[in-house]
This record gives C-alpha cells, structure tokens and sequence, in this order.
C-alpha cells in the first residue's frame, strides 16, 4: 500500500476546512425534533418532581430542546433564532447517532432501538449511546441547579437503564456526589453567560471534555459488540474531538450540522475500507480515512501529537476568532499552524506502510 504525503495532507486538511464551512441546509435539525419534549410539563410527574426516561430517544432529546431555549437569550447578541447557541452542537450529533442506528443495541440480544422493534430506545450496551448519556444528563442537570432553568434542583429525576445502573447518575446531588469536578465545570458554563463568545467556547469544551474523561473510563468494554471498522471508528472519533477542543471548534447549529456531513451514514461493517466504502460520498470516506490517519499517527507519536495541539492553543489564544462567524481566517489560522503535524505525521505514515510493504 502507498500512502503519499500530500495525499495525507489532504485528509486530514479536508477535515479542518470543512469546520469553516457555512450552510444554507434547512435540514439541520436532529430527527423528530419538532415531535420531542419542549418544556418540564410535557415530561411525566410524580410526587412532585419531573420523571424523565433518558434511555428514550425523544425524552433525551427533550432535555436538550428545553436547555437550547431556557439558554437562548444568553446567545441572542451573537445572532437571531439562537443559531449561535454553541449547545447546539449535542442534540444534533446525538440525532447524528440516532439516524444511523448507533443507539440501538448493538449485541442484537433486544429489540432496543432497531427499526423492527422499539426504534426510539436507547440501549444501555450502546458506547455511543452512554457517553452520550455524560453529555446530556450532567449539562441538563448541572443547567437545573445553576438555576437558569426555573426549576428548583429536586425537582428532576432520570430514569434508570434496566443493568449497569452504578454507571450512571441520576439527579443533581447524586451527580454532584459522583462527579463534582465535571458538574463544577457545567455549572461555570453556565455561570459565565456576559462573557464573550471565545470565553464561553473554553467554558464549554472543559465541561465537555470532562464529562468524556468520565465516560471513556467506564465504557471501553462496549467496543466489544462492534465490528473492528465500528470499533476503530468510535476510537478514532474519540480521539478527533480531544483534538477539536484546544482549537475551541464552534458547535452552532449550521457548523455542526454542516461538519456532520462527512460522517459515516450508517454502522460499519466488516469489508468497509475508506476511501473505498461505495455508499459512502467521496467527503465521507475522505473523512473517514483522515479520522483512521490520526489515530495511527496519534498511537505511534503519542504525546508528541499532544504537544503540538497544546502549542496551537497557545497561538489562538492570541487570535481574534470570532468576528461574527468563523469563516477562512479561522481555517487559515489553523492550518498555518498545522502544517508541521501534518508533515511529520504524514512522513511517519508514508515509512510505515513503507515498511510493511518490504
């Protein structure tokens, strides 16, 4: 196998401009959004308090419709109709999962979330699913008891999942018991509302990142009931968003959406091989090939390729990146400063397939 550099170049590049697109697609939103939950009251009651079934599609994604508009006027100054609410960027890859089926019981043993049976079920055996589970339950419940949400903190409750139910927590306090760092985290998100759009960004991507520390030491075992192309493709796109935060990657409405479009349509499966996957579009095996390109390079150089994304923090941090939108500079920026990685990831990539040729 050949493996070029500039072709290397432009994987991982084709990746990173595309976080500088802007799109006028009006079908944005995640499925059955208009149909889910808007508001506490359409959530069940007993005893006083909001019981909510996060291990059903439309109820999880509730709690996002209903933190997307108690926060919307916080993020009216940056734009209209709250397309700049960088919360966005949760409910629509979480749609991004439903639509292809990654929160359906992936060791066929149930029904769960299958088109022939309980199609809006989310599994408990899904990785996707219960990592997702630490960027919906403590956002929500972190939003509840920084008192943004009008409702007092006893007053939620998240249903169990039928096994495994230590791995999760289920209301304010248990979660704060759990994992007080990642709930202080949210909290300060939502604390820092007058602050720019760059300093909300940061806010955000340390909560974000901490609530997927948490997750991936618990659920590595799920990888387990996925095809070797699912299961690399979760560890690969694992490491990508570690590496989206330092560059503090926008999460609005339109650019994720827009980014989303290169990811993979449907699970993987054994034979699929980017950039040879036939029902996949030449941007989504470009992706998918860049996204096994970084995890190879990023499991022979290690803390190298760590470096190098702390060193362009530090650059940004110096840059104004937000003018309004984040349109070329911000991909220029970034690219300038990338260029090194890419060479030097790329050359290692090229001698090693080299090698195993010989």
């Amino acid at each position: 196998m050949t493996f070029h550099l500039p072709w290397a170049c432009v994987i991982i590049g084709c990746i990173f401009v595309s976080l500088g697109r802007a799109s006028n697609t009006p079908d944005v939103y995640p499925p059955l959004w208009k149909e889910s939950p808007g508001q506490f009251s359409d959530y069940k009651v007993e005893d006083g308090k909001y019981i909510i079934n996060i291990w059903h599609y439309l109820e999880r994604l509730g709690t996002y419709k209903i933190l997307l508009n108690k926060t919307a006027k916080y993020f009216e100054k940056f734009a209209p109709e709250n397309e700049q609410n960088i919360l966005w960027g949760l409910p629509v890859h979480h749609g991004w999962q439903y639509r292809t089926g990654r929160l359906a019981d992936p060791t066929q043993r149930t029904n769960c979330g299958h088109e022939s049976g309980d199609y809006l079920c989310i599994s408990v055996d899904s990785w996707w699913a219960d990592l997702n589970y630490y960027l919906s339950a403590m956002p929500f419940l972190a939003a509840v008891d920084s008192g943004i949400m009008g409702i007092s903190s006893d007053n939620i409750t998240f249903l169990p999942p039928s096994k495994d139910q230590t791995n999760f927590c289920y209301n304010v306090s248990s979660c704060y018991s759990s994992f007080p760092e990642t709930m202080k985290k949210w909290n300060k998100f939502y604390q820092s509302y007058s602050s720019s759009f760059e300093d909300l960004l940061k806010y955000l991507w340390a909560a974000h990142m901490s609530s997927l520390k948490v997750a991936h030491k618990k659920f590595g075992n799920r990888l387990k009931f996925y095809s070797k192309q699912e299961a690399d493709f979760e560890r690969s796109w694992a490491l990508f968003v570690d590496y989206l935060a330092p560059p503090l990657f926008p999460t609005t409405l339109i650019r994720t959406a827009e980014f989303q479009k290169g990811l993979p349509t449907r699970m993987l499966v054994d034979g699929d091989k980017a950039p040879l996957v036939s029902d996949f579009t030449s941007f989504q095996n470009t992706v998918l090939l860049g996204l096994n390109f970084l995890h190879k390079v990023h499991k022979y150089t290690g803390k190298r390729q760590r470096n190098f994304y702390v060193f362009v923090n530090s650059a940004l941090e110096n840059k104004k990146l937000y003018n309004g939108k984040f349109g070329n500079y911000y991909v220029i920026q970034f690219s300038r400063y990338s260029l090194p990685f890419l060479i030097e990831g790329g050359n290692f990539i090229y001698n090693f397939y080299s090698l195993k040729q010989n």
